[in-house]
């Protein structure tokens, strides 16, 4: 691009014909903006970073004017923001071109991405499973090779779980480092923070660079990097002290690939020189949980009735899946006390995990507690329309720990299973230390590349492009 050699255009157009040659195997991308995207390539970009490139925004959280935004919902089918948010004005400044929005769960609840409006978004290393969740969409379109890097947010994990389920780099920043603004100050308490997932390390901190800061009226803020994150790729990391734990605190079963991910992690961020012991803060994993799921049930109610007053209509069971319905209810039922005492809880905790990284320089763990599953593995049953919402429980044990304390943290993809399964492995870095994080992912993204590693469903390059 900056030599000349293709415009804008010949960017997006190869993106418009890798999304048409894949996504219907993987349906990834559920609201194309091809049109729009064009418009835009055809006209004065700005001179961002990132000038031309095709990009995803995930369909839920960060608005994008003119463009539906359904949180994954059929109550929202229609539902048409007239405003850009802060994130997607600054996407944009960066020059990036929108050529679509992607999948995700109803309100990005569940770990996979299978929503009824829409249906399951498949994972391109096996198209019978899930691509994580709840960022899926933009993680299987970014596997696939639509895009180079897509739009992602985090609340309890999903960022980091999809990067494991579809072998990228999915780096949760810290709290405050990206804007909710102008809708959010925060989302349930501060869990929620928007990045992407991405192929390569650099693409992510150059990406952070472009977007993050505080916004007007932002209730917090990350403290300010020392330099950008992209100085920090290939950057020497020195000799860290790193911990690892394959043991949840809620006592859930971890998976024996999931395990030897991190012991192979462990074993190679030792032969990179760094001081590595197995170690985790004690943590009362059930009143981790209870908390947890407190605060989530409120948010989910919190969010219908927001969403109901942005549309005027009245929620009732059969416009939302059964399990939303049934956390809507639970979520009504909870008191402004005990909403204060779980916050109140997690701050405990937070505080616990923030004392035990003073002795450590980043904590490794699983990503999630199971290879990616087979797609209807969080079904609700006609008995228990909580049923999946219990399964995703056991599934993420590690993740909603970074979003509770505000840590940043990082998935890297660095173990396949013998049936060709990507298994993420979880580094937890110190509040506000991205900076840490991205010189330990760049040196072992060095030292066990896997840029080349491509899954069965792959776009390659557009015909006749390079």
């Amino acid at each position: 691009m900056r030599r000349g050699e293709v415009t804008p255009l010949d960017l997006v157009e190869a993106a418009i014909a890798r999304a048409q040659r894949v996504n219907p195997a993987l349906n990834a991308i559920v609201t194309p903006l091809y049109d729009q995207a064009r418009a835009a390539a055809r006209g004065t970009l700005p001179d961002g970073p990132f000038r031309g490139v095709p990009f995803l925004l995930k369909d839920l959280v960060a608005s994008y004017a003119g463009a539906r935004m359904t949180g994954g919902s059929a109550f929202l089918r229609d539902y048409v923001p007239d405003h850009d948010s802060e994130l997607v004005t600054r996407f944009r400044r960066a020059g990036l071109v929108i050529i679509g929005k992607t999948n995700t769960p109803e309100f990005g609840i569940l770990p996979t991405t299978e929503p009824l409006l829409f249906g399951p978004c498949r994972n391109p290393w096996d198209t019978e499973r899930m691509a994580g969740g709840s960022s899926g969409g933009s993680a299987a379109a970014v596997a696939a090779g639509i895009v180079p890097m897509a739009h992602a947010n985090d609340g309890g994990g999903s960022i980091r779980i999809p990067a494991s389920c579809c072998g990228l780099f999915g780096m949760k920043p810290t709290r405050g480092r990206t804007s909710l603004g102008p809708d959010f100050g925060d989302i349930m308490g501060g869990l929620v923070v928007e990045h992407a997932v991405t192929r390569s390390v650099r693409d992510s901190a150059a990406l952070l660079d472009a977007v993050s800061g505080p916004f007007p009226g932002d209730p917090y803020c990350a403290p300010a990097p020392v330099r950008p994150f992209l100085e920090e790729v290939g950057a020497d990391p020195g000799r860290l002290r790193i911990a690892f734990t394959t043991t949840a605190p809620s006592g859930a079963r971890i998976d024996e690939e999931c395990v030897r991910a991190v012991h192979d992690a462990a074993k190679l961020c030792e032969s990179l020189g760094h001081h590595v012991e197995e170690a985790a803060p004690e943590i009362n994993g059930a009143l981790m949980v209870d908390s947890f799921l407190r605060i989530w049930r409120a948010g989910t109610a919190s969010a219908v009735q927001a969403m109901a007053f942005l549309t005027g209509r009245t929620p009732s069971p059969e416009l939302f899946e059964p399990l939303t319905w049934a956390l809507y209810e639970q979520g009504r039922q909870v008191s402004a006390p005990a909403y204060l005492m779980a916050q109140t809880v997690l701050q405990g905790l937070s505080r616990q995990i923030g004392g035990f990284m003073l002795s450590y320089d980043a904590w490794l763990t699983p990503t999630v507690a199971e290879p990616p599953l087979p797609l209807g593995s969080f079904e609700p049953t006609p008995a228990n329309p909580l049923a999946g919402f219990e399964r995703a429980v056991e599934f993420v044990p590690f993740t909603p720990m970074c979003n509770l304390s505000g840590q940043p943290a990082m998935s890297l993809p660095l173990h396949w299973t013998a049936g060709g399964l990507p298994v993420g492995t979880h580094f937890i870095g110190r509040f506000g230390d991205e900076a840490t994080l991205f010189r330990l992912a760049s040196q072992i993204e060095a030292a066990r590349p896997w840029k080349d590693r491509q899954p069965r469903i792959f776009a390659g390059p557009a015909e006749g492009r390079t």
